[in-house]
Order: C-alpha cells, then sequence, then structure tokens
C-alpha cells in the first residue's frame, strides 16, 4: 500500500475526524464526501499538515513521522486551496522548481506546458481558471513522484480544460507503479478515471467500493408501496420515501432484473450512491 490509514483521529470544536483509507500500489482511488466532510482535513494529515490524536498513518509503508526528504519528493500535490504568487511566470518558477526537487525534469515540464497551452512567460493572476488547474497539476506530476495527492483539481473548469487535467492523470499512470488519491465533486470524472471510491461523512468513511463494482453492478430500484410490502430486501442498502413510493439502494442489480423483471431498475452512479447513502435510511 502506498497510504494506510488506521482510525486516524482529528478532533476539531464543531467536527471530528475517525478515517480508515487505504491506497494500493497503481490504483485511483476517490476521496468524495459533501463540503465539510473531512475531505480536506484527511488530505492534511497524510501530507503531515495537521497532526491525528490516535490513529496510524502510512506513507510508502513508513509511519508518516518517519518519513525522509528524499520520502517527501515522491509525493505530488494540487491542493485546492493552494496559490502562486500572481506576479510569477512560469518561466519564473522553473529555478524554484529545481531547487525543491532533485527529480524536477524541466525538459519534460517545458513540453507538457506547450501541449496545454500555457504561456511561459505571462503572469500568473492573468491565466484563466483552467490555466491556473492545469499548470498545479503539471507542477505535481513533474518531478516522477510515485504518489499524488489532488484536491478538486477540475472545480470550476469547463469540459475541454477538465479533459486536459484528466489526460495529464491518465499519462501520469502509464509506468504502473503509480497512485493517486484524489477528491472531486464531479462524478463523471471519477466515474472514467479511479478504480475504487470511499464516501466520507461527518469525519467517517460510510462506503467503499470498487467502481467497476458500483457502476456495473449496483443499481436503484424503484418500487410502489405495494411492491415495496413484498420485494425481498436481502440485497437493498438503504431506502429513501418518494411520492410514488420508494427509491433502493442495491449491490445486486442483477437479481432484481431475472426475479422482478416488472421494477424499474436504474444503472447504478457514484450521484446515486452519495444520494442514498447520505439521505436513505438503512433497511
Amino acid at each position: 500500500m502506498l497510504v494506510r490509514l488506521d482510525h486516524v483521529q482529528k478532533t476539531y470544536p464543531d467536527f471530528h475526524l475517525n478515517c480508515s483509507l487505504e491506497v494500493p500500489e497503481g490504483k485511483i482511488t476517490a476521496l468524495i464526501g459533501t463540503n465539510g466532510a473531512g475531505k480536506s482535513t484527511t488530505f492534511k494529515a497524510i501530507l503531515g499538515l495537521i497532526f491525528p490524536e490516535k490513529g496510524e498513518i502510512e506513507v510508502f509503508g513508513k509511519p508518516i513521522q518517519d518519513l525522509k526528504e528524499k520520502d517527501r519528493e515522491q509525493i505530488g500535490v494540487a491542493l485546492s486551496n493552494s496559490v502562486f504568487s500572481g506576479f510569477l511566470s512560469v518561466r519564473d518558477m522553473l529555478p524554484v522548481l529545481e531547487k525543491l526537487y532533485s527529480q524536477f525534469s524541466k525538459e519534460d515540464f517545458l513540453k507538457k506546458c506547450n501541449q496545454f497551452g500555457l504561456p511561459l512567460d505571462k503572469k500568473i493572476k492573468d491565466f484563466s481558471t483552467g490555466m491556473k488547474a492545469k499548470l498545479k497539476v503539471l507542477i505535481a506530476v513533474s518531478h516522477d513522484a510515485k504518489l499524488l495527492i489532488l484536491d478538486e483539481p477540475t472545480a470550476g473548469l469547463d469540459v475541454l480544460a477538465r479533459e486536459d487535467v484528466l489526460d495529464i492523470l491518465r499519462d501520469y499512470m502509464l509506468p504502473g507503479n503509480r497512485s493517486i488519491l484524489i477528491s472531486s465533486h464531479i462524478s463523471s470524472d471519477l466515474e472514467g478515471l479511479c478504480d475504487d471510491i470511499y464516501l466520507i461523512e461527518r469525519g467517517e468513511v460510510i462506503f467503499h467500493e470498487e467502481m467497476d463494482r458500483l457502476l456495473n453492478e449496483y443499481g436503484i430500484l424503484k418500487v410502489t408501496e405495494e411492491q415495496y410490502k413484498t420485494l425481498d430486501k436481502r440485497y437493498v442498502l438503504r431506502e429513501k420515501a418518494e411520492h410514488f413510493g420508494y427509491s433502493l439502494l442495491t449491490s445486486q442489480k442483477q437479481f432484481y432484473l431475472e426475479n422482478t423483471p416488472e421494477l424499474v431498475v436504474e444503472k447504478g452512479s457514484i450521484d446515486h450512491m452519495i444520494m442514498m447513502m447520505t439521505k436513505g435510511e438503512v433497511v
């Protein structure tokens, strides 16, 4: 495992984090949740920016407190609230990046800046939102890191800019031994990118599943009051009352397609899962 959190706890006056998760080598893992659910706190704990009261954090198989400078160079980071001095240009940043990262590849970085339309001499304050987002991600992947931690890397971007950022991440994963831990509110980005997904709510992980299984085996059953009374609910995870009866989240969509063909069964999605896991009731 490149990252392992075991019951990591951090308490604030109005919030308590108690998080366990793993990021395997060669995989892209999503951490999702509503604003204030605990995603940024989790990222900060992994990066050593805050210090939990309880629990264990391991990165690259080592306790986080034992990471050396060369280990930390193996982490690429793009946080949603991270900023550059707007009065610098990309060219101005090159000596800084060379100083920060011993494995910084200037040639590759400049090639990618050109590929994604980032001007070298324009002040960053004059960049568009999409250009700034692409620059943050390009810096994160510029020094041969084994692990990326990305907080909302595509937030506020149009479709084309988002696809550019996702292309950067797909290219980054090609060697096969790298990993990404990413958060995003744009479910379509995650569905086409990630291998597994964690849902955090009020500081607790309440759901974890492989992305392929979520998309192919989960579903939403739409049932009337009468259908609900006689339905086999063995594979129903959550229920939510609706004007027509109930919406039901199941992890065994095929069971209901085969045994109750009269039911309306919708394909599973991240948005369905979030809505049912956070708003639905346990059956």
